[in-house]
């Protein structure tokens, strides 16, 4: 049996030399490879009690989404600013280089819910960060974010001190 790390594929010097860029692709695109990551992430946090999972554009959604179905829980989206068509509220946070804005819809979170945040790749944290504020602003509670890799040097999980992170594979680099 292949372990998940087995499905990942590495590409050395891309975006650019030196950094060895982690494709989950080719996870995506073999059925067991698919089923293993979903299987270890829900397996991560089993013991988590929540009321809604949040899946962060656009990876989050693939494996967000089955997560929520298997818990019978509903499926909220944060998506890049424009992209939601009803009354949002919004966050900005910082990109490597730059700004991104982020948006979720105005009733998606009820107040005292319990949220889940799911997303591919742990890096810098700002993404995740992003999510958390959203939640807040809304008057729900993050009680913990799974995602499928975690690039450790980049220290993500500095930015989210307090709150319970989870993930699968954990690479040391960036």
């Amino acid at each position: 049996m292949k372990k998940i790390e087995d499905y990942v594929t590495s590409i050395p010097d891309f975006p650019e030399k030196g950094i060895i860029f982690r494709d989950i692709t080719s996870v995506l695109q073999d059925a067991d490879g698919l089923q293993l990551a979903i299987d270890l992430m829900e397996e991560k946090i089993k013991d988590l009690d929540y009321d809604v999972v949040v899946g962060l554009e656009s990876r989050g959604f693939i494996f967000g989404t089955p997560i929520a179905y298997h818990n019978h829980k509903p499926f909220v989206l944060v998506r890049k600013k424009g992209k939601l068509p009803r009354e949002t509220v919004s966050v900005e946070y910082a990109l490597e280089y730059g700004t991104a804005v982020m948006e979720i819809h105005k009733d998606a979170i009820k107040p005292g819910q319990k949220a889940l945040i799911v997303d591919d790749l742990l890096a810098t944290g700002g993404t995740v960060d992003a999510a958390v504020k959203l939640v807040k602003e809304l008057g729900g509670e993050v009680v913990g974010c799974v995602c499928l890799m975690e690039l450790a040097g980049l220290e993500g999980r500095k930015k989210l001190d307090g709150m319970r992170v989870e993930t699968v594979i954990c690479y040391p680099g960036n």
